[in-house]
């Protein structure tokens, strides 16, 4: 929740995607998972697209997210 809250005032080209994403899966959720359509989540394609928005950019403005394994275990600098 943090990062999305965060995600908000860094990627504001990712909000749109974050809201489309909402409505689809709150939509599935009342229209077919509670009335027993559990065939699968048709909203995975765009949560996808949200979180490649999300990763990339904390990428571009190299944001330090604390606690959290976003980037890969990698974090080493060079010559340490």
């Amino acid at each position: 929740q943090e990062l999305f809250l965060k995600m908000n005032s860094v990627g504001e080209g990712c909000t749109e995607l974050k809201r489309e994403y909402d409505q689809c899966f709150n939509r599935w959720f009342a229209e077919k998972f509670l009335k027993g359509d559990r065939s699968g989540d048709p909203c995975t394609e765009m949560f996808k697209k949200y979180q490649s928005c999300v990763q990339k950019a904390i990428k571009e403005k190299d944001i330090p997210i604390d606690g959290v394994e976003f980037m890969g275990p990698n974090k080493e600098k060079p010559g340490s």
